[in-house]
């Protein structure tokens, strides 16, 4: 026959039992509690990190970037503005470097870092595929050199880009710091619109704010061509989608209307089409062999892009 527990031994069970549920769900008294340690023993200084961000958490500085003298832009460079959202800032699966030293560099406040993953201007610190690109686009004769300048925040949605939203007096420092280096944008790639879907913005307003962003560039002297990606699919609740992705939607509509209205604009990769679920890592963000297939579709759409232009 059991010996009856202890009466204090149950009451430990007990308090113990309740600290766990009450500090996993957040319920009385583990928020109380939680605050009178943090008054009595202070926070708990955060441990140190190479990053550095801004206050919109874009990465702004790495301590194992290498800095180098920003190269002469000729008429066989490069120069990529890249904006949008998560799978256009640093949240690849995958990361990657310059396999050509300082012709391949990131560009960002005016100074000059050979590329590798994360890209300082972007969100997030994994990986990308734009320095894959990169690669690409020097190994097939393309270009003697490539810049890249991203401007991508993660979950945003076009209508931070137009005229009146947060990030487009940032697009216009953004274009104004290359000017001021030297450079002039040959390229423009806009991949987003995952947002846009989920938040339920309509093809018209969709058109109407990338139109916005558009107009924000001409007016500031960007006459390269803007590539618009067909890109709408981010699955999952926990990424802030669906369960199930409709490839006929709005965004996907306008995109494409976007894409065949003149202006300068033209069609870029279509990642909603291109990529299966094991080209995600997550059902949303690209993996490994999702940043392969990406990259090799912008190498196809980018390589003899006769708007590539010298510096004046």
């Amino acid at each position: 026959m059991r010996k009856p527990i202890p009466v204090g031994l149950a009451a430990l069970i007990a308090i113990y039992f309740l600290g766990g549920m009450s500090a996993r769900h957040e319920i009385s008294p583990w928020p109380q509690l939680s605050a009178v340690k943090k008054i009595v023993v202070g926070e708990k200084p955060a441990a140190p990190s190479r990053y550095t961000f801004d206050d919109k958490e874009r990465v702004i500085g790495d301590e194992s970037k290498t800095a180098v003298t920003c190269p002469t832009q000729t008429d066989r460079t490069a120069v990529l503005l890249i904006l949008g959202q998560s799978n256009a800032a640093n949240y690849g699966g995958q990361r990657h470097r310059s396999n050509y030293g300082a012709r391949v560099v990131n560009a960002f406040d005016k100074k000059c870092f050979i590329a590798a993953s994360p890209l300082l201007g972007a969100t997030n610190t994994r990986g990308e595929y734009w320095t894959l690109l990169a690669n690409k686009l020097i190994a097939s004769g393309q270009n003697d050199n490539v810049i890249l300048a991203p401007l991508a925040y993660g979950g945003s949605e076009v209508a931070r880009w137009a005229v009146g939203g947060d990030f487009n007096p940032l697009l216009v420092d953004t274009v104004k710091q290359l000017h001021d280096s030297g450079y002039r944008i040959t390229s423009v790639l806009w991949v987003q619109g995952e947002a846009d879907l989920v938040f339920g913005t309509t093809a018209e307003a969709y058109r109407e704010r990338f139109m916005s962003m558009v107009g924000t560039l001409r007016q500031h002297g960007v006459e390269a061509p803007v590539y618009i990606s067909i890109a709408s699919k981010c699955l999952e609740p926990s990424n802030g989608g669906f369960k199930e992705h409709i490839p006929d939607n709005p965004i996907v509509r306008a995109q494409l209307a976007l894409s065949k209205s003149g202006h300068g604009i033209r069609e870029g990769v279509n990642s909603d089409a291109l990529l299966d679920g094991d080209d995600r890592y997550d059902d949303c963000h690209f993996g490994g062999s999702g940043e392969e297939k990406v990259s090799r579709a912008w190498l196809d759409l980018l390589r003899g892009d006769s708007h590539l232009v010298s510096s004046r």
